[in-house]
């Protein structure tokens, strides 16, 4: 490990967010095992997370005040989904479709 990454480095705030990020790599194989070891749902989760792994952190806070209820319009949300398939977020593309069926039918949306 390098002594860059430390609890002191980590206080004195020499760390950026960006050497915290979690490489998509990684991410996809915590997915494989999780597949491997019959949990599918955490198996996507890792996926999505993989996709997220390399949008920016704005963006991805972004996404997340979008999914809130009563956040969004439908057409935000479509141009979210469409957003996210054109950068090769297709899990989140689809999580985020998922999400805006959902919301219109349960009178969620903005």
């Amino acid at each position: 490990m390098s002594e860059k990454f430390t609890v002191a480095a980590a206080v004195d705030g020499k760390l950026e967010p960006s050497d915290l990020r979690m490489d998509p790599a990684v991410l996809d194989h915590q997915a494989a095992v999780a597949e491997r070891d019959g949990n599918p749902q955490l198996a996507e989760n890792f996926r999505r997370a993989a996709e997220l792994a390399t949008i920016d952190d704005e963006d991805v806070m972004g996404l997340y005040e979008a999914l809130r209820p009563y956040r969004s319009t439908a057409a935000e949300l479509d141009a979210l989904q469409a957003s996210l398939a054109a950068r090769g977020a297709a899990r989140c593309a689809e999580l985020v479709r998922q999400a805006a069926v959902v919301y219109a039918r349960r009178g969620l949306l903005r």
